[in-house]
């Protein structure tokens, strides 16, 4: 069957999360946003955990159920630590198959120092290949999955906490790793630059702090809905059962661009050489982002596509194409009447974003609306990249529609 996954969430137990980051929530979004598949997030606070254990319904297969929408047990950690003489921040994904598995992961983690209970992405001064290590010889079925591989702060290569090789931060346990997240200021296509990662699956997720943000990344699979085989679809890199992902226009993501947010400095990786790297404005140094960070490990030029490489796909999500259309934020109550009023004629976001025909989309949706979700399935946007932790701005409307000059056509639904 075919159906959308986001593995990457936080809990209402994580910091600067909604309090509707439940399961009754996240359930009731995933019904309108179209994902079948959802990760918990967070299985390592107990408060979560216990939450998790009597709310879901276990299916005998590694995922569990609530109201017809199924959920696979995941959590991030945080590991900052020093090595060499140098320190490092990585954020780390772990799937795990089973409650089970879940308790000997977390007692083992509290064995080491771990405090859980302090916030649902905890911190622990476990380097990562000794957390890794902890997961596989709990359960080898565990998947141990890099986040957001590239942000500067936290990741795998992030620029300012990272490494350069991925067997420089995993060690013996890099054979292990056969998943990389990569995160909403990157896209695949950025990453196949890397000659290193071609033997990886790109994964990508929403990393959300609140339910109508989920899917805003996520993949698409065709395959049996239970763990053993999204574990070996992923395993095995098999693009007739992962089709493809979906993605954020990366340089909406919070670092894509370099930048000094404070000093409202924002740079492309030229602009940052040029300047030696400093702020004009303070004078110290801006924080280095995705693109540049990229560019300075890649071994290929823009556009290369490794001929195992899985597609993907980028979306701007509807609520921001209806605020964009009607001059409003994307969070107003007339944003939200319209984006549920759009839902009950296609059934789903995604069935609007993804697979709705034209026709369909012009029959059923004011014309601006209707060509905003067709120049971003082209991929016709206006775009201001995100840096040093500002969001960017993606817009298919930057300009009046060429298709639409009549602003009272969308004031008809």
């Amino acid at each position: 069957m075919e159906f959308i996954a986001d593995f990457h969430i936080h809990s209402k137990y994580s910091r600067a999360t909604s309090r509707d980051m439940d399961i009754k929530h996240l359930a009731h979004w995933a019904k309108l946003k179209g994902i079948t598949l959802m990760g918990t997030g967070d299985f390592t606070h107990h408060l979560w955990l216990e939450e998790l254990k009597h709310t879901l319904e276990d299916c005998g297969n590694g995922l569990f159920k609530y109201a017809d929408v199924f959920f696979m047990l995941t959590a991030e950690i945080s590991s900052i630590y020093s090595k060499g003489g140098k320190g490092y921040r990585i954020h780390n994904l772990i799937f795990a198959p089973s409650f089970a598995a879940v308790d000997k992961i977390n007692n083992a983690l509290f064995r080491r120092g771990a405090n859980l209970s302090s916030d649902g992405r905890p911190i622990i001064g476990l380097p990562a290949d000794e957390l890794a290590r902890l997961v596989f010889d709990i359960d080898e079925n565990c998947m141990v999955v890099p986040g957001h591989i590239w942000t500067p702060w936290f990741s795998l290569f992030g620029s300012m906490s990272g490494f350069d090789k991925i067997e420089d931060c995993f060690g013996d346990q890099t054979d292990k790793i056969f998943a990389l997240e990569t995160g909403l200021s990157s896209d695949p296509a950025m990453n196949w630059r890397l000659s290193a990662l071609d033997r990886f699956t790109l994964i990508s997720n929403s990393d959300s702090h609140s339910p109508q943000k989920i899917g805003r990344e996520a993949n698409v699979f065709n395959c049996a809905l239970d763990y053993p085989t999204i574990r070996q679809v992923l395993k095995s890199k098999d693009k007739e059962k992962f089709l493809y992902t979906i993605e954020f226009f990366p340089e909406e993501g919070k670092y894509h661009f370099d930048g000094h947010r404070l000093c409202g400095i924002r740079w492309s990786p030229q602009e940052t050489r040029e300047n030696n790297g400093k702020c004009p404005k303070c004078g110290k140094a801006v924080t280095v982002g995705v693109v540049n960070r990229v560019e300075a490990l890649a071994d290929r030029p823009e556009g290369f596509k490794p001929q195992n490489a899985i597609p993907f796909k980028n979306l701007i999500p509807l609520d921001e194409i209806i605020a964009s259309a009607k001059g409003l934020g994307k969070g107003s109550l007339a944003v939200e009447r319209e984006y549920l009023l759009y839902l009950s004629k296609f059934g789903t976001e995604f069935g609007v974003l993804l697979k709705a025909p034209r026709e369909e989309l012009f029959k059923q949706l004011p014309p601006k609306i209707a060509e905003g979700v067709l120049l971003a399935r082209e991929g016709k946007v206006n775009i201001k990249p995100g840096y040093d932790g500002e969001y960017g701005i993606v817009s298919v409307y930057a300009e009046e529609s060429s298709a639409v000059k009549n602003e009272e056509q969308l004031n008809l639904f």
